[in-house]
């Protein structure tokens, strides 16, 4: 019977050591901390980009619905039978018209016209340009004369509130005026000279530029005396407004 028991008791001591370390190991952080790791850290890495990577096509998306439907409402609201086409061809067609009159107009300048240099005597110290279209098309006198005594080496300056509103336009026949201030009245000019020969320039389209051959009017024999106060005026299509 001693025996027996003895055996019992050793059974039932080794299934109390069985069952504690079993249930140390359940209780334990080792086995299920370790799965907890390793289920948790990929599963948060990778919905982290997932979760970006549909933001970033969620947000493409929406730019691209939003370009679209302007694009819509702008066809929408355009008017049946026009384009943006029409309007920039409206634009180009115009700068067409603009080049071909630019193109199309003719410079007044020795080759088309003739110019006389006139002393007068009222004004006092004046004297008139008259230049007159002698060609088959209207021209274009433009600015004003550009004056040049024998062998001067200065350009009189124009006498700015005689410029017109628009440019003097000489029709076939037609002539057009500047006047001259040779020297001033009031004897403030300064270094007189006598001029025998005179060059009257003409300009472009742009000032100072070149608007083609210069005139050579004859003066008197006696030549013109002029001094530092030499100044013209624009081209004018009224005589009255060239000596005023």
């Amino acid at each position: 019977m001693r025996t027996f028991r003895h055996t019992r008791l050793l059974a039932a001591s080794g299934a109390a050591l069985t069952a504690l370390a079993l249930t140390a190991c359940d209780s334990g952080s080792g086995t299920r901390d370790e799965g907890a790791a390793q289920s948790g850290s990929p599963s948060t890495s990778a919905s982290k980009p997932a979760q970006d990577q549909a933001s970033q096509q969620t947000g493409q998306g929406t730019g691209s619905g939003q370009g679209t439907g302007s694009t819509q409402s702008s066809d929408q609201n355009a008017a049946p039978g026009k384009s943006a086409q029409s309007n920039t061809g409206g634009s180009a067609g115009k700068g067409a018209k603009d080049d071909d009159a630019q193109t199309d107009l003719t410079m007044c300048n020795g080759s088309n016209t003739r110019t006389t240099a006139q002393p007068v005597s009222r004004p006092l110290n004046h004297m008139l340009l008259t230049v007159t279209n002698t060609g088959s098309k209207r021209c274009a006198l433009m600015y004003y004369p550009v004056l040049r005594f024998d062998e001067m080496q200065w350009v009189p300056q124009a006498i700015e509130d005689t410029q017109p509103q628009a440019v003097t336009m000489l029709e076939p026949g037609a002539s057009g005026y500047a006047g001259v201030l040779l020297s001033a009245a009031d004897g403030s000019g300064t270094g007189g000279n006598t001029g025998h020969r005179l060059a009257v320039g003409f300009q472009g389209r742009t000032p100072n530029s070149d608007g083609g051959p210069a005139a050579t009017p004859s003066l008197p024999a006696k030549g013109v005396h002029y001094n530092s106060a030499l100044s013209v005026t624009y081209w004018q299509t009224d005589m009255e407004d060239a000596l005023n």
